[in-house]
């Protein structure tokens, strides 16, 4: 076998010319043959390269067994849920989160076919695409409703395994009401812009006007662009600026929206007599600004 001594060297040309005492040497330890002076191969024996082919073989295995387990590990700790079925579409194999997501515990559902145990995958759409994977290896993504439980929205991806296959569930239901409340915000968006009764501006953390609707800049007299950037409370009164800047503060502080009488400044140099509603716009992380909703006061009822 191959030791650590330091090999031995030798050029292409003397190798040639001297291999029969070259092949003796290889016995005792690795010949490296150059070629312009560059290590090219090396020269072993028969017993070092069998022992040398059952290690890389051996650290294939290993290798192989240490990604089987990390694959399963991962598996395990992943937030989907993951439902293994054979082509008998029989359970095979369910990870903690899809015990959670189903309610039952996995050594009640391993071996059960698909359909007994969760009957509700029969009457869905799902349980076609569930036989395309099985026979065609077809893959399928989709939201689903309704599919474990009413009201409840489930992103279902079916993914071909050697076993069968593998069926990834991720409860949705929470950004499938976000879709819909903005739905309904831009519905009662459009619907104040058609009353033209009420003004609203979009403003930053730092006060500033970054859009605002036709009502209220028809109300100021001031060109939509000219508008923006503006500091809101400059659009008020100097006495009724100190009390927007504190109800604001407000807002920002306890996220609780503030409603005031105040006034705005017209282009004229007039004030005009408003409600002001402001309400924080909250992102993921932190504030993003407000939305403050103007109404003239003799416009009310």
């Amino acid at each position: 076998m191959a030791t650590a001594q330091e090999p031995q060297r030798v050029s292409a040309a003397d190798f040639i010319r001297g291999f029969a005492n070259w092949r003796l040497q290889s016995a005792r330890k690795p010949v490296v043959v150059t070629h312009h002076g560059k290590d090219a191969h090396v020269l072993i024996s028969l017993d070092d390269y069998r022992r040398l082919g059952d290690k890389t073989a051996r650290d294939v295995a290993t290798a192989s067994d240490m990604l089987q387990a990390s694959l399963a590990g991962l598996v395990e700790s992943v937030r989907d849920g993951v439902i293994l079925i054979d082509r008998q579409r029989r359970i095979v194999a369910v990870n903690p989160a899809a015990s959670d997501m189903l309610e039952m515990p996995a050594a009640g559902l391993i071996g059960e076919a698909l359909i007994a145990a969760l009957p509700s995958f029969g009457d869905s759409l799902v349980s076609h695409h569930i036989v395309r994977l099985l026979g065609h290896r077809e893959r399928f993504s989709g939201d689903l409703p309704g599919l474990l439980r009413p009201r409840q929205w489930l992103h279902v991806d079916l993914v071909p395994a050697p076993v069968g296959g593998a069926i990834v569930l991720r409860d949705i239901s929470e950004a499938m009401e976000d879709v819909a409340a903005g739905g309904m915000r831009a519905a009662m968006l459009s619907a104040i812009e058609i009353d033209g009764g009420i003004g609203h501006a979009s403003i930053s953390v730092r006060e500033t006007v970054e859009s605002a609707n036709a009502m209220l800049t028809a109300l100021v007299g001031v060109d939509p662009a000219a508008i923006r950037r503006v500091r809101f409370s400059a659009l008020l009164p100097v006495r009724q600026r100190a009390v927007f800047v504190d109800a604001l503060e407000s807002v920002f502080r306890s996220g609780d929206p503030a409603r005031l009488a105040s006034q705005m400044v017209t282009r004229d140099g007039s004030a005009v007599d408003v409600n002001l509603t402001i309400v924080e716009v909250r992102g993921p992380y932190a504030s993003e600004g407000a939305v403050v909703l103007v109404t003239r006061l003799q416009d009310r009822p």
